[in-house]
């Protein structure tokens, strides 16, 4: 039985897509009848199915050797498009997360979704994603990668924009489909750009070609910042970072999947084509500087957010920026590690904080607080995320954290400063969403807050559970550093977090310190709160400059091309109009009109040598 269901592997992106097809049929007409939510419940039960395949082929698949299988497609012209699935113990783990995190968000989303009637097309759109993802971990092709990355660009537009009738939330949509457009532009040249010099678009053939690859140093730079760019539209690196910020406008089901596996996709990508980055060391430096500058950047305006789902989303940003550090600097196990385990945390965070959004209406920090004795389990999960977010032993991302630390140490020691830096930062900006909406007293609209259903605690419970069992799940992989662990380095991000947590307790748990908090002046505060001013960067250069571009255009368009034609037309117009009264019917008429054309044009044809002859004859 295993056997055969990791031999068919392959159809676990089709469970929900067959599950997304089947919610699109509940059309009004239908929901009329029997209200929306059975379009959600077949969803969720095909996503379990897929979940369960994963989870009995990854036993099958176990400590044995990557397998390939090869699924005809297109074969013309000498271009060969057949699918190359690789199945080995990484992709099919990787299913099995992307699938049951997919389940865990459904049903939060029967209780978040409760009163929505959008039920068919958000459920689908989730299919849809759980697909693509679960096809694109699957998928062991660049080419067919990028075309996965671009139906996910697309699911990202219409998931954002699914109540398209409030304005942020279809420029939140419009946004982000753009600006993840941007780097995938540039990543499709890289595409068509690797295929001539290396012959092959499979992961695999890349990696072996490019450890004897000899190609001119400006081409490897040229096709590494290409190949770079998609990712870091898909992680929200810097500049292309703004999209996950205005994303927060969708529902918040969908968040959980986008504030983790979803940006992943982007990593993945990044990590599949390592070794090709690799042939231009201006590349791999590139990859460090944006995830360095991300990391930075995005820890400092997390803590400057009064959203609180903005605040985990620039935290996202940020932990995608150590990703791009770990791969920059050749540490892909690392980086795969890391995001594991910040998947898990990072979901129970957004759960979290859904659940308080949810029925205390408000997302502003600053009008919540004292909802620890009200909101326990949502209390408890915001604490087990946060712990398992941050380098805190013996939690998830700590092994993650302290073995990037101790590579970087010894190679990088600049970059060891900036992940102690954005741990210390990221630990103090939890501590204080924790603070004020947590501790405190209860403020108007957190004073009738009660714990929320079912839908929303068992997820929660289930997340919480695998959240602190992931060193269990690491440990069984042989992924703990317990004989290599840099205990230098684990000691300082131990103190970075400490430090983080303190200060954050220090000042968002102590009822004497005046809020909102004030540290150092508005001008400071409000760099940070407007993410640098980024956007407003965006509208003075690029967008002003398109604008410009765009006016020139059209004038050009409007008086040059279309004047031209314009006249044409006018002159013809004109000609007939004249030629008209002198039309006799005579055939001399016609005869003597043709010789003084014919006559005029040779007059025009011989102008410069009869000019040519007057010359020589008055010399």
């Amino acid at each position: 039985m295993a056997q055969i269901l990791l031999q068919t592997v392959w159809f676990i992106p089709c469970y929900p897509l067959i599950g997304a097809f089947l919610s699109i049929l509940w059309f009004p007409a239908v929901t009329r009848r029997t209200g929306p939510r059975p379009s959600g419940y077949v969803n969720a039960i095909l996503t379990f199915f897929a979940f369960a395949h994963g989870v009995i082929a990854l036993t099958a698949i176990w400590n044995q050797p990557a397998q390939q299988q090869f699924i005809p497609w297109l074969n013309v012209a000498g271009l060969d498009l057949t699918i190359p699935v690789e199945i080995s113990a990484v992709t099919v783990g990787a299913t099995v997360l992307i699938t049951g995190l997919n389940f865990l968000a459904q049903i939060y989303a029967v209780g978040y979704m409760e009163m929505d009637w959008g039920w068919a097309r958000f459920f689908s759109l989730m299919g849809l994603f759980e697909a693509g993802m679960c096809g694109l971990v699957l998928s062991n092709s660049l080419f067919f990668s990028y075309m996965i990355l671009e139906v996910l660009t697309l699911g990202t537009y219409l998931l954002i924009g699914l109540w398209f009738n409030q304005s942020l939330v279809v420029t939140g949509a419009r946004d982000a489909f753009l600006t993840k457009r941007v780097g995938d532009l540039f990543l499709l040249m890289g595409v068509v750009a690797i295929l001539p010099l290396a012959g092959t678009w499979n992961f695999d053939e890349l990696a072996v070609w490019a450890k004897t690859a000899n190609i001119d140093p400006t081409v490897a730079t040229l096709l590494s910042l290409t190949l770079i760019a998609g990712p870091m539209g898909k992680c929200a690196q810097f500049p292309l970072h703004l999209w996950l910020d205005e994303a927060m406008e969708g529902p918040l089901p969908a968040t959980i999947l986008r504030n983790t596996v979803v940006v992943e996709t982007g990593a993945w990508i990044l990590i599949k084509l390592q070794p090709v980055i690799a042939l231009s060391p201006v590349g791999l430096k590139t990859t460090i500087i944006v995830g360095a500058a991300t990391a930075v950047g995005a820890s400092l305006i997390a803590i400057a957010q009064i959203d609180i789902k903005r605040t985990l989303s620039y935290i996202v940003s940020s932990y995608m920026g150590l990703v791009f550090i770990a791969v920059g600097t050749g540490q892909t196990q690392i980086a795969l590690t890391l995001m594991f385990a910040y998947t898990l945390a990072m979901g129970l965070l957004v759960m979290s904080i859904g659940s308080v959004v949810w029925n205390s209406i408000t997302q502003d920090v600053r009008s919540l607080g004292g909802l620890w004795p009200k909101r326990p389990i949502s209390g408890i999960s915001f604490l087990v995320g946060a712990a398992g977010v941050i380098g805190l032993p013996p939690f998830g991302c700590f092994w993650a954290l302290s073995e990037l630390a101790g590579g970087l140490a010894k190679t990088h020691p600049s970059l060891l400063v900036v992940v102690l830096f954005v741990n210390g930062v990221t630990a103090f900006g939890l501590v204080r969403v924790f603070g004020l909406v947590f501790g405190g007293k209860p403020k108007q609209m957190t004073e009738r807050s009660p714990e929320v259903a079912w839908p929303f605690i068992l997820p929660m419970t289930v997340l919480m559970g695998f959240t602190l069992h992931v060193p269990h799940f690491l440990a069984a992989w042989q992924l703990l550093p317990l004989a290599t662990l840099n205990y230098t380095a684990a000691g300082l991000l131990v103190l970075s977090s400490a430090i983080g947590i303190g200060a954050g307790a220090f000042i968002y748990l102590n009822d004497k310190w005046e809020k909102p908090v004030r540290i150092g002046s508005q001008a400071v505060q409000d760099f940070f709160a407007y993410d640098f001013y980024t956007a407003q960067l965006y509208r003075v250069t690029v967008i002003f400059a398109v604008g410009l571009v765009s006016q020139i255009i059209s004038w050009f368009d409007r008086n040059i091309v279309d004047g031209f034609a314009n006249l044409i037309g006018f002159a013809t117009v004109f000609g007939g109009q004249s030629l008209k009264y002198n039309v006799s019917g005579q055939t001399q008429f016609y005869a003597l009109t043709i010789l003084f054309g014919v006559a005029l044009l040779g007059l025009l044809v011989s102008w410069p040598l009869l000019a040519r002859l007057s010359l020589i004859v008055g010399g």
